[in-house]
């Protein structure tokens, strides 16, 4: 899991069936620190995130799969939390 900040929603007029009724958000990698870390990419949005939020990752598509319950589905990483604080090695997400 990586820690992440949502810049963006991606929309599609032609998709994948399995995306139908999800929100496709764009997000930003970061350093613990904040920095930008990598490049940009999807992530199926499992927690209602907003544009600039910090929230956390899964970044495989297995995992990612499992938890929306989408079987073989092409999905490769969704949003699992919001980040609401990070402190030293601890990261405390909101309940969902």
């Amino acid at each position: 899991m990586i820690i992440c900040r949502v810049i963006g929603t991606a929309v599609a007029t032609v998709k994948h069936a399995a995306y139908n009724g999800r929100t496709v958000m764009v997000v930003q990698p970061l350093t613990p620190e904040g920095e930008e870390n990598g490049q940009s990419f999807l992530a199926v949005d499992a927690v209602s995130a907003g544009p600039g939020e910090k929230v956390l990752v899964a970044r495989e598509g297995n995992t990612a799969r499992q938890i929306l319950k989408a079987g073989e589905a092409p999905i490769h990483a969704v949003i699992l939390g919001i980040v609401d604080e990070i402190s030293g090695d601890t990261i405390r997400i909101s309940d969902f």
